[in-house]
C-alpha cells in the first residue's frame, strides 16, 4: 500500500479523528510526503485546538537529587550514591529557587530527580508538604512513573497508595518523564534500572483515576525501531481511551531527540542522527496517531527554535517552557536558551499569538514585570517594512 489513493484514504481516517494501526501510522511515516502529512496534522490540530493561538509556560524544573541506581545510558547527570558529587536539594535552597520562579512570574516548579536508593515516600510527603506550606500557590509537577514505581518498590506499597500520600501532600501533576520507548527490548538497552513498559502505564493508569493530570513523552533517535515508535504512541492513545470521565488523563504529549553528548550510549556508537525533518516528521505523526491527546508540545530546547516553529505548522500547538532551570537534557548536549521575550516572539514570527498557561492547559494572564512582560500588539503583528 503505497499509491496515492491508499495515502488520501489514510489522511481521511485521520482527519476524521479515527485509530490507526501501526500498519497504518508506518505507511504514513515512511510513504507520506511531509508537507501532505503536515496538512493533515494542522488541520487536526485546528480541530483539537480551535484558534491561532499557540501555549507556553514559566516553570522552573529543581532536581530533587542527581543519586540514581537506573543506569540510563543516555544520562550524564547522575552519579551513584556514595560519588563525592551527589547531593539532595534542601529546602532552603528550594526556597531560594522559587522566590526567583515568582520574580519570573512562573508558579509550577517541575520536580524530579534520580531513583535515589534511600528516600522513601517519607522524604517526598514531608518535602512537598514544606513546600506547599512556605508557598501555598506554587503548583508541584513532581517526579514521573519510574521514582513513583521506584518509592512503591521501596516501602513495599501499592502505586495506587503512593500515589495518595504524594496528592495528599501536595502534588498538583505527574509528568510524563521516563517513558523514554515504551519497550522493554529497548528499556533493557538503553535504561536497564528503570520501570518496564507496562509499569509505566501501570502507574500513569492509576494516576488517571485519581483525576491527576498528566502528561506523556518519548525520548527517540537511539536503539528502537520505527515499529517501536508508532507502537509507543499506540500505547499511549490506549491508555489515554482508558481513563474515566471525569479525568484529564493525558494533557499533552512530547517528542524529543535523545542528546548523545557524553554518554554511554555515543561511546557505544548510537548517536543522535534526527534531521529537522524528522523531527516534524515526528510531530505530524504524534498528532495523527493520537487524536484523543489534546496538546502536541513543540521540544524548541532539543531542536532549536527554527525546527520548532515550523512543527507549530505540522500539529504542535504548545511551545513548552523557558525552562528557567534544565540540567538533565543539557549535560548530553541540549544548549538552546529561550527568555520569556524570546519564546513569545518566536511564536509570533511562527504566525501565531502566544498565550501564557497553567499545566491544565487554562490560559492565563503573564504578570507585568521587567522578567516577563507580554509582546506588544505592534510587536506581535509588525508592519512589513516600506519599499
Amino acid at each position: 500500500m503505497n499509491t496515492s489513493h491508499d495515502l488520501h484514504t489514510l489522511y481521511s481516517k485521520a482527519i476524521n479523528a479515527e485509530f490507526l494501526t501501526k500498519e497504518e501510522g508506518l505507511e504514513l511515516y515512511l510513504h507520506a510526503p511531509l508537507a501532505e502529512l503536515m496538512h493533515v496534522a494542522n488541520e487536526i490540530r485546528k480541530r483539537l485546538v480551535p484558534g491561532n493561538w499557540v501555549t507556553w509556560q514559566i516553570d522552573r524544573n529543581v532536581n530533587i537529587t542527581n543519586v540514581c541506581v537506573a543506569g540510563c545510558k543516555f544520562c550524564n547527570f547522575h552519579c551513584k550514591l556514595h560519588d563525592d558529587s551527589g547531593y539532595i536539594t534542601s529546602v532552603a535552597e528550594y526556597k531560594i529557587k522559587i522566590k526567583e520562579l515568582q520574580r519570573y512570574g512562573g508558579d509550577q516548579l517541575l520536580l524530579q530527580g534520580g531513583l535515589h536508593p534511600k528516600l522513601g515516600l517519607e522524604f517526598y510527603t514531608n518535602l512537598f508538604s514544606e513546600l506547599k506550606e512556605s508557598f501555598p500557590n506554587i503548583k508541584l509537577h513532581a517526579l514521573g512513573p519510574p521514582e513513583v514505581a521506584h518509592i512503591a518498590r521501596i516501602e513495599r506499597k501499592s502505586i495506587r497508595e503512593v500515589l495518595e500520600a504524594l496528592v495528599d501532600a501536595g502534588l498538583d501533576s505527574l509528568p510524563g518523564a521516563g517513558a523514554e520507548i515504551l519497550s522493554d527490548r529497548v528499556r533493557k538497552q538503553i535504561s536497564p534500572g528503570k520501570a518496564t513498559a507496562q509499569t509505566w502505564l501501570d502507574v500513569m493508569e492509576e494516576a488517571h483515576k485519581l483525576g491527576l493530570v498528566t502528561s506523556a513523552t518519548m525520548m527517540f533517535g537511539h536503539v528502537e525501531t520505527l515499529e517501536e515508535r508508532i507502537e509507543h504512541l499506540i500505547s499511549l492513545r490506549n491508555l489515554q481511551a482508558k481513563k474515566p470521565a471525569y479525568a484529564p488523563g493525558f494533557m499533552a504529549f512530547i517528542p524529543w531527540p535523545f542528546q548523545d553528548k557524553g554518554t554511554m550510549l555515543e561511546q557505544m556508537g548510537v548517536a543522535n542522527k534526527t534531521t529537522a525533518d524528522e523531527y516534524v516528521r515526528i510531530i505530524a505523526i504524534s498528532r495523527i496517531m493520537l487524536p484523543n491527546i489534546p496538546h502536541i508540545q513543540a521540544s524548541w530546547l532539543t531542536v532549536g527554535k527554527s525546527t520548532a516553529q515550523i512543527c507549530l505548522h505540522a500539529g504542535a500547538d504548545d511551545f513548552g517552557s523557558i525552562m528557567i532551570e534544565e540540567n538533565v537534557v543539557s549535560s548530553a548536549g541540549a544548549t538552546h536558551k529561550m527568555d520569556a521575550y524570546g519564546i513569545q516572539k518566536a511564536i509570533a514570527d511562527a504566525g501565531f499569538e502566544p498565550k501564557l498557561r497553567n499545566q491544565r492547559y487554562e490560559k492565563i494572564l503573564l504578570p507585568d514585570n521587567e522578567f516577563s512582560r507580554i509582546l506588544t500588539c505592534s510587536e506581535l503583528h509588525p508592519k512589513p517594512n516600506a519599499v
